[in-house]
């Protein structure tokens, strides 16, 4: 089978983030698939931006368009997008006929790829499939506050709806997503759900050496007889870091804790968490920059209690599917996860602890809580989440079910 993946954003572990698109489109090309990934050569969320045309990594082709630069989600991110799918669309002969893809995946998070996806696949008479990251546009509406009836939330309205109507299958993250997309024109027999992941040759227990200064802090603290909370990855507003440090005020006020935090990331919220940190005086709390993704294994089994958080929003009552969790759970590390959302894997796997989220009182009361569970059951829940992973969230699984709800 011939599958060609457009994805805007999408990374490789040379690039950084986002990995979704190599990974399952390495486990096609393992299983004897061919795969081609269209890409723009310009993303927000690679740390390294690829040269424009083509490119091969484990065996899996990308072709990366030119497209400008941006920063931010204004003018500049819109004419990005609209480059590159100008540029795709006009490829669209090009890629049915030389490619001559089987099918057809839609995969950019925003959905207008659709409509470029939409022209190679009737071109080439391919399957047109469409894969859903978040809802658009209801995500920026609930979250950024951006109108319905802004131009923009419209036009991607117009796209999701079409996408819905015309696609072959359409395969979602996220678990609960039933009820909108049918409100959307979708035939439900159409949907399947394939959430993310993560993939076993790149993760082991060890990885590469932690980054020396993170070590030796590490070491410091458990010389010290701290136990470790920590968070590896994106510093930004979905993340809930802001509440973590309020946490990290409360704990430092409670005589009885001997928790410490560490953060490891970047983001665009990195500058005010350190500001914060340093103006608070919150000496129970070390921040360090973004590490290589091959040493986050090194950098998880120096945590005690992984934590992740999230903002108390409606959008997240259609599930969540975060990444960096699997890589919490392969760590074997017991999670403190703040979420109301229509699914937890943490209390699915009984792997942590859950609290309610944006509420900093109850971070730090879970967070005591966590660490005084007797070391024996937090390595338990380290098991059960393991497990969990293995059972259900590898890339070797994942892109099967992908390749079953396509065939």
């Amino acid at each position: 089978m011939k599958l060609l993946l457009i994805n805007h954003y999408a990374g490789s572990p040379k690039h950084g983030m986002e990995f979704r698109p190599f990974y399952l489109a390495r486990e096609w090309v393992r299983a004897g698939h061919q795969a081609l990934i269209l890409a723009a050569s310009w993303s927000h969320v690679r740390t390294t931006q690829p040269e424009p045309g083509m490119a091969a990594m484990s065996g899996v082709n990308y072709l990366f368009y030119d497209t400008p630069e941006y920063q931010g989600n204004g003018v500049g991110r819109v004419k990005n997008i609209w480059s590159f799918c100008r540029q795709v669309w006009k490829d669209a002969d090009i890629l049915a006929r030389e490619f001559a893809p089987d099918v057809v995946i839609a995969s950019s998070t925003y959905p207008m790829d659709v409509w470029v996806a939409r022209r190679v696949a009737r071109l080439a008479k391919a399957r047109l499939v469409y894969e859903v990251h978040d809802l658009w546009p209801l995500s920026p509406i609930e979250l950024s506050g951006m109108s319905r009836w802004h131009p923009f939330a419209m036009l991607c309205q117009k796209a999701e709806n079409d996408a819905y109507r015309d696609a072959d299958v359409v395969v979602s993250m996220l678990p609960k997503v039933q009820g909108h997309m049918a409100a959307h024109g979708l035939d439900l027999k159409k949907l399947h759900i394939v959430p993310n992941g993560i993939t076993l040759d790149e993760w082991t227990e060890h990885g590469e050496p932690l980054d020396a200064a993170i070590q030796a802090h590490l070491d410091a603290l458990r010389a010290a007889g701290r136990t470790v909370v920590g968070y590896a990855g994106s510093m930004g507003e979905p993340n809930a870091l802001d509440v973590l440090l309020d946490a990290a005020k409360l704990l430092k006020a409670r005589a009885d804790s001997s928790l410490s935090i560490v953060l490891v990331g970047g983001g665009h919220l990195r500058e005010h968490l350190e500001a914060r940190v340093r103006d608070e005086g919150l000496d129970n709390v070390a921040m360090f920059p973004a590490i290589p993704k091959a040493q986050i294994p090194s950098l998880l089994k120096g945590f005690d209690i992984a934590y992740i958080g999230w903002q108390r929003t409606p959008i997240y009552r259609f599930g969540i599917a975060p990444n960096k969790l699997m890589d919490y759970l392969m760590a074997q590390r017991p999670v403190l996860h703040s979420v109301e959302a229509g699914n937890d894997p943490v209390a699915e796997a009984g792997a942590g602890l859950t609290v309610p989220p944006q509420d900093p009182a109850a971070v730090a009361d879970g967070l005591i809580a966590l660490a005084a569970v007797p070391a024996e059951e937090r390595a338990a829940m380290g098991r059960r989440g393991r497990e969990f992973v293995l059972a259900h969230h590898t890339y070797p699984v994942l892109a099967q079910r992908f390749i079953d709800a396509v065939s």
